[in-house]
């Protein structure tokens, strides 16, 4: 039996202009902006907002953008687009590619904004069939972790009701058509780490006179890579990848010091500790063998939380996809290695969901080599890549879920149980 919520959804999607949030989704990826400068992109949804009848604000954050429309008594509910993009040149050949050299929606943002935007549009027109409140948020900066906490900062929930739920999704690859839901963890936590090495420079035809901090930089590259497959128990899944090196000037000086930059992925808070410990130990050690002058500078830096949804907020916006696309659809993909600062909108502990819209072309998903789902999954441009590109027919279905997953409070506002 098909729920109220889902029927409701149906109804009020029935009709989405396809056409002009196509048009829309192609404006916004040809104007990529990086975060925290998404002027354009703020603007062109702050102007959808109020197109279609809400409150808005912008400028909260620095670029973010809040939509509200108050409709009678019921639960306060928060959906959430982030907009930035990412330093990456596109080189997916797209009639609509990015216009901004060396900036790219590589992550699909754009996409997320014309969800909002369709689904913004759709709940307004249809607020007779609902009764509560919904908050539309249009977020800076979630790919350098700076824009939940800006937001919440610049005082969000003094400025506009504390929300009862908040629901988010993200386009990711597999083939289109299907909604990856999890109770429980479906995202691991991120933290960047940056260690200085301490040489002593001089001339590259007189090594004996100097401390190198790029052979020390190498030997601690490598043995870094010991730290999840030594250090941490195999129940426990952990990333731990350099991601940068930065030495010298020139081929014949041996310069005085060595930068190398650390991000790790984990899943509990211990395992974190865990191998920020042994990188501080490691660093000491291979500084300590190779006699550098000082003793490394380790930093930690930017961090994300742990995406963890509520089980039961999980399971009923589950549902109700499941009745509006089908219940083939719906899959739990596991935990995700991949992080998110979503779980920062979530003050005092607010329940939320949080998942996965499949988005990779019919033809590219085809085309990928593999027999199976998992190998295609491997093979075809992921998110971050300048081959990413998700596939416009995605944009009606993606308005749904943010539609239904709304109405699956406040079609029965009496009720967050």
């Amino acid at each position: 039996m098909t729920s109220a919520a889902a029927r409701t959804a149906l109804d009020l999607t029935a009709d989405l202009p396809v056409p002009a949030l196509e048009d829309f989704y192609r404006d916004l990826h040809r104007h990529p902006e990086l975060s925290l400068h998404e002027h354009r992109t703020a603007a062109a949804l702050a102007d959808r907002f109020r197109t279609a009848g809400l409150d808005t604000v912008t400028g909260i954050g620095g670029t973010g953008v809040v939509g509200i429309l108050r409709n009678g008594d019921g639960p306060v509910v928060l959906l959430r687009a982030d907009m930035d993009a990412l330093p990456v040149t596109e080189a997916t050949g797209l009639a609509y590619a990015s216009e901004k050299p060396g900036v790219m929606h590589a992550c699909g943002h754009d996409l997320h904004v014309t969800w909002l935007a369709g689904a913004a549009a759709a709940l307004a027109a249809g607020r007779d069939a609902w009764s509560g409140t919904l908050i539309v948020v249009g977020q800076p900066a979630e790919e350098t972790g700076e824009g939940a906490a800006a937001m919440i900062e610049d005082h969000l929930y003094q400025r506009f009701p504390p929300p009862d739920v908040l629901l988010a999704q993200h386009a990711a690859p597999g083939p289109v058509g299907f909604y990856a839901h999890r109770p429980g963890l479906i995202m691991s936590a991120s933290t960047d780490i940056d260690i200085v090495v301490h040489g002593r420079g001089g001339h590259g035809s007189r090594p004996e006179s100097t401390v190198d901090p790029v052979v020390t930089a190498a030997y601690l590259v490598t043995r870094l890579q010991t730290v999840v497959s030594r250090e941490i128990a195999p129940r426990d899944s952990a990333v731990l990848t350099v991601g940068r090196i930065e030495a010298g000037t020139r081929h014949n000086i041996i310069p005085a010091e060595a930068r190398i930059s650390l991000n790790l992925r984990t899943q509990s808070e211990e395992v974190r500790e865990r191998m920020i410990a042994a990188i501080r130990r490691i660093a000491a050690g291979e500084c300590l063998a190779a006699g550098c002058p000082r003793e490394p500078e380790v930093t930690v830096g930017n961090s994300f939380p742990a995406t963890v949804n509520d089980p039961d907020t999980d399971r009923r916006v589950a549902a109700v996809h499941g009745d509006v696309f089908g219940a083939g659809t719906i899959l739990d993909p596991g935990p995700a290695m991949g992080s998110e600062d979503f779980p920062l909108l979530a003050e005092d502990d607010t329940p939320y969901s949080y998942w996965f819209v499949t988005s990779t072309p019919p033809d590219v998903w085809d085309a990928a080599p593999g027999s199976d789902l998992m190998e295609k999954f491997a093979a075809v441009p992921s998110n971050h890549s300048p081959h990413f590109a998700p596939d416009p027919s995605t944009i009606a279905p993606g308005v749904r879920t943010l539609v239904s997953g709304a109405l699956a409070y406040l079609v029965s506002p009496a009720g967050l149980s």
